[in-house]
This record gives structure tokens, sequence and C-alpha cells, in this order.
């Protein structure tokens, strides 16, 4: 079995790696590293997880052993597509040049240029940087990349699906035709095979695995849902993710939840808090003070739950990860590989579980047939299709449906009403006025239905030269300590049927 003294690598880079307690290469560490130290070309094709990074950051130490950097002018260049991937090769970079007097500068988005400019001034031996924050440096005139050595691209397959090539293309373009360039990435795209073409000069082509597959030490699974209603569906899926949280118990020591959307991210992660589980959020929004703060309590075990966009699917790197839940299908099928790979790293247990819609059957059937076998299918954890408790139906609240029984029943209140109206259309409001002067000069004198319609006629009659019939006999005046028009007493009037009044 090959040990790392086999690979010529610099002695005191052997001596930081037997101080970080490691002893054999893994197999793209053995196949990358003794091609980059002949100053050759390399394209390095490997599962994530299985130590790229240091398949390329050891030969490179190796090789910058000599030599001296000079101001603005770096001697080497390392492309990351993320702020959390860029940290992380800077790490691995202070791990194993602990014993060489090499310098590093770390180029991200979210930190002040000022404190980069003057790592730059000084010159450095290693730049690592994503994209977009090295061009910014370079059109300020801060940056030269002329002096630049060795190039490296990392995660050279999400690099460009996430729109980088353009970038990349002008990148390669400033450094010299001489430069040794690394590639290395977990799948293998079409269109990065014409990169690799354009810029890599008879590379030495290093594949571990067969593209684009999963370590056997993860258990996968998916759990097939159906809404019960349309408005209800994003509340029983995050009812479905927790109940998957809750059935693996205390096996699930932390886990990564990933979804496709930002917006999702904030929602789910707020979901969850909200139900008492230990979450927090990180996607490309956030300021980088807080991703940091997120991932470093992640690292440390203080946080049990993250809830990531796809910019911590690639080189996050937490050793023990006990499980990744995709709350969202992947829209890309490589990018399932890289969200499961955080899970059963360095030859550990781990588990992917997948939720997965009607809507989304057809981004799933891409992964396996990628994968090239079926992912076994889960019951899923909730009964009833995923219903929730009421709790999390304030989470959005659904407009009320309007059934068919409600709509009649508002008809007939309205032809109800109608025939108010009429009546009252029929009945003036000097209506009881001349019945109450009648009832307080004679009470003993009994009043007929015909005299009833007959005094009705003769307050419509009368209708225009009285203003205030209503004040009169409703509610203003005393008779008998007995209000007239309200209470127990009802106008005989209001018996008649409607056409007997019309009639009238």
């Amino acid at each position: 079995m090959t040990k790392f003294s086999d690979l010529n690598l610099n002695p005191k880079v052997l001596k930081a790696i037997e101080e970080a307690g490691y002893e054999t290469p893994t197999p793209i560490q053995a196949g990358a590293i003794p091609p980059a130290l002949e100053g050759r070309d390399v394209l390095g094709i490997a599962q994530t997880g299985t130590g790229k990074t240091a398949g390329f950051t050891l030969p490179m130490l190796s090789l910058l052993s000599r030599g001296r950097a000079r101001a603005r002018m770096p001697r080497s260049l390392v492309l990351c597509p993320t702020r959390e991937l860029a940290a992380q090769v800077a790490e691995n970079f202070d791990t194993y040049s602990r014993h060489l007097k090499l310098t590093k500068a770390l180029l991200i988005g979210g930190v002040s240029f000022k404190e980069q400019d003057k790592l730059i001034d000084k010159g450095v031996d290693v730049l690592i940087a994503t994209p977009g924050r090295l061009l910014d440096h370079f059109e300020r005139g801060k940056l030269l990349l002329t002096g630049v050595q060795i190039m490296v691209v990392d995660e050279a397959d999400r690099m460009l699906d996430m729109g980088f090539i353009p970038d990349i293309e002008r990148i390669f373009s400033l450094t010299p035709f001489t430069r040794q360039t690394l590639f290395f990435s977990a799948t293998m795209a079409p269109e990065i095979e014409r990169i690799t073409n354009t810029f890599l000069s008879a590379p030495a082509r290093v594949e571990v695995a067969r593209q684009a597959t999963a370590s056997e030490t993860i258990e996968q699974g998916v759990v097939m849902i159906k809404a019960t209603r349309r408005d209800r569906a994003d509340s029983e899926k995050r009812a479905v993710l927790r109940a998957l949280v809750d059935g693996e118990g205390e096996a699930c020591t932390n886990a990564i939840v990933f979804c496709n959307r930002k917006i999702d991210v904030d929602v789910v992660a707020k979901s969850l808090k909200k139900y008492g589980y230990d979450a927090a959020p990180i996607h490309g929004d956030l300021d980088q003070s807080q991703r940091t703060r997120t991932l470093d309590q992640f690292r440390a075990g203080d946080l049990k739950i993250l809830v990531a966009s796809d910019v911590a699917a690639r080189g996050l790197d937490v050793p023990a990860v006990s499980h990744v839940f995709n709350y969202d299908v992947p829209s890309h099928a490589e990018d399932y590989v890289h969200r499961i790979g955080r899970t059963g790293r360095a030859g550990r247990s781990g588990k992917a579980m997948m939720i997965c819609n009607p809507r989304d059957e057809k981004n799933f059937a891409a992964i396996e047939a990628l994968l090239q076998k079926e992912i076994p299918r889960l019951d899923s954890p909730v009964k009833s299709g995923g219903s929730d408790t009421p709790a999390e139906a304030e989470d959005k609240p659904a407009k009320p449906s309007r059934s068919r029984s409600r709509t009649v029943s508002r008809k007939k209140a309205d032809a109800s009403q109608e025939a108010s109206v009429e009546a009252q259309v029929e009945t003036p409001k000097t209506e009881l006025e001349p019945q109450a002067k009648s009832q307080s000069k004679s009470q003993d004198k009994p009043q007929d239905s015909s005299q009833d319609r007959g005094g009705h006629e003769r307050s419509s009659h009368g209708r225009s030269n009285s203003g205030s019939g209503r004040s009169g006999g409703g509610r203003g005046g005393d008779h008998g300590n007995k209000v007239v028009g309200m209470g127990d007493h009802m106008p005989s009037f209001i018996a008649l049927s409607f056409e007997e009044r019309r009639a009238g």
C-alpha cells in the first residue's frame, strides 16, 4: 500500500502530514500527486469527500517551498466557486504549510478590500480566491497574474454551473501560458471537457471512481409524497421533514437539510426552530460574518441542523455529519452526489434521505439514471398524506374555500333581504304615526285589518305632508310606558303577506 513517504513530497510537508494524523493517501491523492510534482497538468475526477483538496495542496506546497513571492504577483492561484470552499482550502494550506515559510491570501466577498490589499502588497505565495473578488482586485489595479506558476480550479463543474465560464476564461487569459494547471472535480460535464481541451496541455487524467457515484458507505432513501390539498403542500412537506428527523432519533447527531431556493432555506429553518429544533440557515444572501459564525457552530457541534442551499453542497468538510436530508430534489442530478457527499466522509457511514413530490419526479428520474441504480423508496412517516398540525398552518394561512352550501345559503339570505327592502318601500316611514295617535285617543277601540289598511293608505297619502313620522310614532312619545313600534308591539300589517299589502 502506498504511503505519503513514497510520493516524493517535501520533508517539511511530510512532517505536517504526520502531525495531522494521516499516513495513507486516498486514491485520488496517490494518483494526482506524482504527475503534479513532475510539473504536468492534471485532470482529477473523484467523488466528493475523497480528499481532492489535499491532492493539489500537497504537491503545490512542495513545488513552492523554493522561491520568493513578489508584491502584487502571487506565485500560485487557487479558484473556488464559493466562499466556504475557499476558506476551507485556506485552512488546508495552514495545516500542511506550518513548517514552511510560505504566505497566503484569501480573497472572498463580504470582507474588506483594504485588509486584502495589504496582504497582496506584501506578496503571497498562494492566492486563494473566488472568481468575482479576484477580478475586482485585478480591475482596481491591485493585482497582477503574470507571475502565476501553478493554477488550480477546484470543483470545476460547480464553477461552471454557477455561470463562471466567462470569468474562468478571462482569468486563464491573464495568467502565463507556461503555467501548470490542475483541474479537480467530482463530475465531468461536456462543457468542462471543452474547457480542459482549451486550457490544459496533455493532462494526466486521474479518475478513481465512476463519474457521479455516491459513496458506498451512504445509505440512501426517498419518500414519495402527494399533498392532500394544493394550499397545504408546503406545510405537509415540512411535516414530513420533521417526522424523518424524529424517526432517526439519537442516531441523527447532526444533519444538513438542502433546499433548492434561498427563500425556502429561510422558511424551513424558521419552521424547524419554531418546533423546537436546533437549526440555522446558510445561503449566499447572508452576510459573510453570519455564514462563518453558523458554519463554525455546526463544525463545533453547537448547532445540530444546518439548513443550506447548494452554497454548502460543495467542499463543506465536516467529518462527522450523520445525516443529509434533501428537502428538495436538486434540479441538476450531479448536485445530488455533492449534497449527500457531506455525510459518509473519510470511510464513515452516513444516511441520506430525500423528499419527492409529483412535480419533482422528472429530476428524480435523472438522478437514478446518473447513479445507474434505484434509490430505495421509504414509507411516509406522516399518515394521511402528511397532514400537518394546526400550528404549522399558521406559517401560511390557507384561503377560505367557498362551498356550494354556503353559496346557496348566501343566495337565500340575499333574497330575504331583498324582500324586506321591498316591504319597506311599500310601507312609508310615517306608517306608525296615525296608528300611534289613534291608540293614544282611544285604546278601547279595536283595530281590524281594514282599519290598518286604511291607516296605511292615509299615511301613504299623507307622506308628502309629514317629514318626521318615524320620530313621532316610533321612539319619541310616551304611550303608557310602552314603546310603540318596538319591543312587544308588532303592527298588524307586518303579519300580512307581501301580496295582501300590495293589493291593499
